[in-house]
């Protein structure tokens, strides 16, 4: 009976109660972000800020993060590390590429792209459920096997093929674009007179609602999935719980081992839909090394989201944004971003203050001060700073969000079954 209680409090996870105010922050901080770049396009000029091009093109790059955060999540629901997820996408990307140039058609080349990824996650499930291996070195090996093995498939394919190569495959058919037909043409009249958040929302509703690709849907749409099946069905809650407490879970009948391949399968067919993604959809080819180290970012986007689905989305906007911000505007857009960065670590500083947190306030006020006279004495970023700073993004929210992490209790350990 206590092991049932203790399977069931874990799986709640209290930190988050009510589970009510968690939905709330996750909305209310939302809407402050897009309050406050609403504000710094007023303050600064920037109309590239949330324009309706940048929330376009911030879905195209925030698209394969967060399908590859949301394979981690999966994975490591269950107590499985999966480091794995750059290789997994990286055999969607070619999977998806390949069978779709061959057939002359994406969603073929989407489900052949999502089940290269399962096979990728399913022999880190054997290497890890299995037989026991470390999961970041697992992890690691499929990163690398991957890569070799597209590679040589690649030089064996398409040495032949005209406009390919051992780096590249031939142009993929794309799939189908969504527009609504009167929308967009009614609001841009509001969003063109650039009044403070009623011409930012016109733009972001123009730029959700033109121009969307099918696969985009499709990957907006894994995200409520991913929330009800986990938090809403049964099969979520013991999945769930082999994650948080796998010998509780074991002695209330969970089939524990099944459990952990069946997610972490599923982990690896969303990283391929990412991969899918990136070939099919942004870049309408295969090229080696077009994952660019997104599913080390979705990674990232997960532990930010806190392993919830709503955490993850906002992560992978953010990256995708700040991505989208340096390929439209370049040093200049993401200047701006430094006045509103320097402002919100002086605000945490002012927050870690009423917390008693002294050290940790002083620093935020230090890297605030110094990000505003940076701001004022600089009109843009250098070209090979903003490039990066996706990056820089991520190792900066990560370090800011640390304290509040709660993963799974299970994550990362080996487990074996009880023998009676």
């Amino acid at each position: 009976m206590s092991q049932e209680l203790n399977v069931t409090e874990a799986v709640h996870e209290s930190p988050f109660r009510p589970r009510g105010w968690a939905r709330w922050r996750f909305l209310t901080l939302t809407c402050a972000v897009f309050v406050a770049l609403s504000g710094l396009r007023v303050i600064t000029g920037q109309d590239m800020l949330t324009d309706a091009g940048t929330i376009n093109t911030t879905l195209a790059f925030a698209v394969p993060i967060g399908l590859a955060g949301l394979g981690g999540l999966w994975a490591e629901r269950s107590g499985i590390i999966n480091i794995g997820l750059e290789g997994m996408m990286i055999l969607g990307t070619w999977f998806g590429a390949y069978f779709a140039w061959t057939f002359d058609n994406p969603w073929i080349g989407l489900m052949a792209g999502v089940i290269g990824g399962m096979l990728g996650g399913l022999l880190h499930a054997v290497a890890t459920v299995t037989f026991a291996v470390d999961h970041i070195v697992s992890g690691v090996a499929v990163n690398i096997l991957a890569l070799g093995a597209m590679r040589y498939l690649s030089i064996l394919v398409y040495s032949d093929v005209p406009g390919a190569g051992a780096a590249q495959s031939p142009t993929t058919p794309s799939f189908p674009t969504l527009n609504l037909p009167w929308l967009p043409g009614a609001l841009e009249p509001v969003a063109d007179s650039g009044i403070f958040l009623v011409g930012d929302l016109a733009s972001l509703v123009i730029g959700l609602t033109t121009r969307m690709s099918a696969l985009t849907l499709i990957a907006l749409l894994m995200i409520p999935v991913t929330y009800l099946v986990l938090w809403k069905t049964r099969f979520g809650l013991r999945l769930r719980s082999v994650g948080e407490n796998p010998d509780a879970a074991e002695s209330l009948g969970v089939p524990v081992y099944s459990f952990k391949y069946i997610a972490v399968v599923i982990s690896g067919g969303l990283a391929g839909m990412g991969g899918v993604f990136l070939a099919i959809v942004a870049s309408n080819i295969y090229q080696e090394g077009q994952t660019g180290g997104r599913g080390y970012i979705g990674l990232a986007a997960m532990i930010f989201g806190n392993w919830r689905p709503g955490g993850l989305a906002m992560g992978a906007g953010l990256f995708g944004y700040t991505d989208a911000l340096q390929v439209r505007g370049g040093g200049e857009a993401v200047h701006a971003l430094l006045l509103l960065l320097a402002v919100a670590l002086l605000a945490v500083a002012v927050w870690q203050v009423r917390g008693d947190r002294k050290g940790l306030a002083i620093a935020g006020a230090a890297a605030g001060l110094l990000l505003l006279v940076w701001y004022f004495t600089t009109d843009s970023l250098p070209r090979e700073l903003a490039t990066y700073s996706p990056h820089i993004a991520t190792l900066l929210v990560l370090s800011l969000a640390s304290q509040s992490l709660r993963p799974p209790a299970g994550i990362g350990k080996q487990w074996r079954a009880s023998r009676s």
